[in-house]
C-alpha cells in the first residue's frame, strides 16, 4: 500500500465555506489534491488556469508537492478594488466629520 498524506482542501464563496479532507499519495501535487477533493465538480466555475492557488495563504503553483496536513486553498478574484474601497471609506468619513 502506498503511503499517504492527509491535506484539507479549502474554498470559500459569499454563501459558503468549503473544507475537504482527502488522504492523497505521497508526491501528490496541490493540482491533483484539488481533483480528488471532488471540489472542482462541486463549484464548476472554478478555473484552475486563472486562479491562483496556495498552502497556508502564500500563493503557490499548481504542481507544487503537498506535504502533510498541508491546506490547500483557492483563490477567488477580488470584487472590488482595495484602494477604491478604502477611498470610499476616507472620503465617507471625512464627509462624516464636517457635518
Amino acid at each position: 500500500m502506498a503511503d499517504l498524506v492527509n491535506v484539507q482542501v479549502c474554498y470559500a464563496t459569499a454563501a459558503c465555506e468549503i473544507f475537504r479532507d482527502v488522504s492523497v499519495e505521497v508526491g501528490s501535487t496541490i493540482e491533483q489534491a484539488i481533483a480528488k477533493s471532488g471540489v472542482l465538480e462541486d463549484f464548476p466555475g472554478i478555473d484552475l488556469a486563472v486562479q491562483p492557488v496556495g498552502i497556508f495563504g502564500k500563493k503557490k503553483a499548481l504542481d507544487t508537492v503537498v506535504r502533510e496536513l498541508d491546506r490547500i486553498e483557492i483563490y477567488r478574484a477580488l470584487v472590488a478594488d482595495p484602494k477604491d474601497s478604502r477611498r470610499r471609506r476616507a472620503h465617507k468619513k471625512a464627509a462624516e466629520a464636517q457635518e
